[in-house]
């Protein structure tokens, strides 16, 4: 092949008009030495248009690039692709709170351009592990399901695994509205990636925050389902940015909630599958527990930075498989996971949260008499071990009737009822304070006898036990 025009730098920029091919997404570029992975590229197509990629791969004299808009249009002549030797950077700045965003950082919401404070890589800063700070302070989401169950704590990465149908979507943006951080509520804010999702999805996400008075704490970054795949694997990286500059340069302390992983992973599998790579599990590339990680970990506390990020990314699990891949390779990296489970939401209650599949792991670091309530770890683990044994009767009662248990047996499946029905079931729009989840807790304890609070300590029970008090289901 006849090159047309060779490759060189000049003030940092190298050009080249030899495309040997077009596949899918990407475009592989015959250049000379010198471009370097994740390089900026400004592609122009003859009629003078332009589209922006990065180089994803180099080979020898070849350069794999990534195209954000698509290849759609590009032809192999009149077509020059320009290595802009720099990473792909996103301008952050404070203004960006109460602003809509594509998945590139450009701002859709009709309002102005944002005046950048500064430039940030979207690949973020790593954090030294020895510089880290332990996650250790309470974030109340309103949600007693997970406030009690499964708490959230500052600097943690707590991912939600759903599946299709459930109501991720509404969980997310509640948890959105209602998240704080007891006692430094001014200091809080959200950074919201929504991930390959439908626009109805978007309209939902956005009239939401509008009409719950929550937007102004909230930047969304939206990357719809007919969009590139590319964008999708940029989007929460651009997110991500905005966070840690929030985080480590002003002081707040950031929730990012990122959804849907699962669409990601889709668009990690296409662009792996494009560039000819050898497929792991279920087709996925063998890297994506590292890609993952490289999301997750820009999640935590830093020593000697006021800020923090906690991170809440959303999963679909594809047929509701908790060993796929995608929530399998999460959970390694991830401190513990919030399951939805589809039972609970054939019974109409929301959040379909199955607490016993659920964990996390730093909730202890997050409750106690300075961050919750003294008596938060012991009803905790009388609610699990409460819940567990009438998870057990309910399937002995199916077996064996249940007439044929004893009464003890019968108050427990009455306490599972109220407990799925009272407890886990709330509003949408309703949000408990932790003292509020942990009284309705109590009560809900109370149909069972007193010495069945074998896991509360006797003076937490003298306290609290509301003697002869039942909750009923509703």
């Amino acid at each position: 092949m006849i090159i047309l025009e060779s490759t060189r730098r000049i003030h940092g920029v190298m050009e080249s008009k030899e495309i040997e091919m077009i596949r899918g997404p990407l475009l592989f570029v015959k250049v000379s030495s010198g471009v370097a992975f994740d390089e900026v590229v400004e592609v122009e197509l003859q009629d003078g248009e332009k589209r922006r990629g990065r180089v994803l791969d180099v080979s020898k004299n070849l350069a794999v690039i990534q195209i954000f808009e698509g290849t759609t249009g590009i032809g192999s002549l009149g077509t020059t692709v320009r290595f802009l030797g720099e990473t792909f950077e996103v301008g952050v700045s404070e203004d960006m709170l109460g602003r809509i965003f594509d998945g590139l950082g450009n701002p859709i919401d009709g309002g102005p351009m944002v005046i950048a404070t500064e430039k940030r890589d979207i690949n973020g800063d790593p954090l030294n592990p020895a510089s880290r700070a332990y996650p250790k302070d309470f974030i109340q989401t309103g949600v007693s399901a997970i406030d009690v169950m499964n708490t959230l704590v500052r600097g943690q990465k707590l991912p939600i695994f759903s599946g299709g149908g459930l109501p991720h979507n509404m969980l997310a943006a509640q948890i959105a509205r209602q998240a704080v951080v007891r006692g430094e509520e001014e200091e809080f804010a959200v950074v919201f990636a929504a991930v390959g999702i439908k626009y109805d999805d978007f309209l939902f996400f956005k009239r939401f925050f509008e009409e719950s008075g929550a937007k102004n704490k909230v930047a969304m970054f939206v990357n719809l389902a007919n969009e590139p795949a590319m964008i999708r694997l940029i989007t929460p990286r651009v997110a991500l940015t905005l966070a840690e500059y929030l985080a480590y340069e002003k002081d707040m302390h950031i929730l990012a909630i990122i959804t849907d992983m699962t669409n990601y992973a889709e668009a990690l599998r296409e662009i792996s599958a494009a560039r000819e790579e050898i497929p792991g599990r279920q087709g996925y590339p063998g890297y994506m527990y590292s890609d993952f990680a490289s999301i997750y970990e820009r999640a935590g506390r830093a020593i000697g930075k006021k800020g923090s990020i906690t991170q809440m990314p959303i999963l679909s699990m594809p047929n509701d498989d908790i060993t796929h891949p995608i929530p399998d390779l999460t959970g390694y990296i991830t401190e513990g996971q919030i399951v939805l489970d589809r039972g609970l939401f054939n019974k109409g209650i929301y959040p379909p949260i199955n607490v016993l599949m659920s964990l996390s792991r730093l909730m202890k670091e997050g409750i106690g008499p300075d961050k919750t309530r003294e008596d938060h770890g012991d009803v905790y683990n009388q609610l699990y071990a409460a819940y567990s044994r009438a998870q057990e009767l309910r399937s002995l009662a199916t077996i064996i009737g249940e007439e044929s248990l004893s009464s003890t047996d019968k108050l427990y499946l009455r306490f599972a009822e109220s407990f799925e029905r009272t407890f886990i079931n709330q509003s949408p729009t309703e949000n408990r304070s932790i003292e509020q989840s942990l009284d309705l807790a109590w009560s809900i304890l109370s149909i069972l006898p007193e010495s069945e609070l074998t896991n509360i300590r006797t003076e937490l029970i003298n306290k609290y036990y509301k003697k002869g008090m039942e909750a009923e289901p509703k």
